[in-house]
């Protein structure tokens, strides 16, 4: 990390960033918390120790990350993402000594190997994260998570997951309206929205070092989208013995691999 990178950005300007990230993020998941709440019960029932080694895939600001030390103090959190701009505010607003962070990209194939671990995990969480994934980079990754796993671990993932690639079967139609129906009933639409967030960012004088080396950030581009089907698949493929959804609302769900 440079020092232009850094030298403007104090933590209360970190703070408004992530306050404003939080809003923009309910516009699209109104249950955020909830999700939140399921992904962190999950680690903490299944994982039997009070030191646990979770790994963030796709931390950015460290929202779950935060979420998950509340309840489980002693944890230890590595955080790979591959938006240095995202995980420079989260550090910089919430600094922690119980999270560190690895700039890398989880579609490479030694993104496991940069995280310098000295033991193997105990735990991968992931919130909005995977979905930017094509189907082959997924499969691959999960595997790569069943392998670097301790005995009675977990792979945990919260995301908008679809039936079909095209998002466009009668139960992913419901399942889109329904989570439209919730994000009305919670007031969340006058929120800002992914783009606007992005758009401020740009322009902010703060954050010009981190734009800067952010230069244009993860191609969002999906040409091969992975089914909620496939999560399962993959899961079971990779050597979890029990795989399956253990929370939804709409299109919004909670998937669980145990070993």
């Amino acid at each position: 990390m440079t020092a232009a990178a850094t030298s403007t950005l104090t933590q209360a300007q970190a703070r408004t960033w992530l306050e404003r990230w939080d809003r923009q993020q309910e516009y699209y998941i109104p249950d955020r918390e909830q999700r939140f709440d399921v992904v962190v019960d999950v680690v903490a029932d299944v994982v039997h120790r009070d030191d646990p080694l979770v790994i963030d895939l796709g931390i950015g600001p460290g929202s779950l990350a935060h979420r998950l030390l509340d309840r489980i103090p002693g944890a230890s959190i590595v955080g790979v993402d591959a938006d240095p701009l995202l995980m420079r505010l989260g550090a910089t607003a919430r600094p922690d000594d119980r999270i560190r962070t690895v700039l890398a990209d989880l579609r490479s194939a030694g993104w496991y190997d940069e995280l310098g671990l000295e033991r193997a995990p105990d735990a991968y969480v992931s919130s909005t994260a995977l979905h930017w994934m094509d189907r082959g980079p997924l499969r691959d990754l999960i595997h790569v998570c069943r392998r670097n796993l301790t005995p009675g671990g977990v792979f945990v993932d919260a995301d908008h997951l679809y039936e079909s690639p095209e998002r466009t079967s009668r139960l992913d139609l419901l399942g889109q309206a329904l989570t439209q129906q919730r994000i009305e009933r919670a007031g969340v639409l006058e929120n800002e929205d992914w783009q606007g967030w992005w758009d401020a960012v740009e322009e902010a004088p703060e954050l010009v070092g981190l734009v800067t080396e952010r230069d244009g950030g993860l191609d969002h581009t999906i040409t091969d989208r992975a089914t909620a089907g496939d999560y399962l698949d993959f899961l079971g493929e990779a050597g979890f013995t029990d795989v399956g959804v253990v929370w939804q609302y709409g299109d919004d769900r909670v998937v669980v691999g145990l070993a």
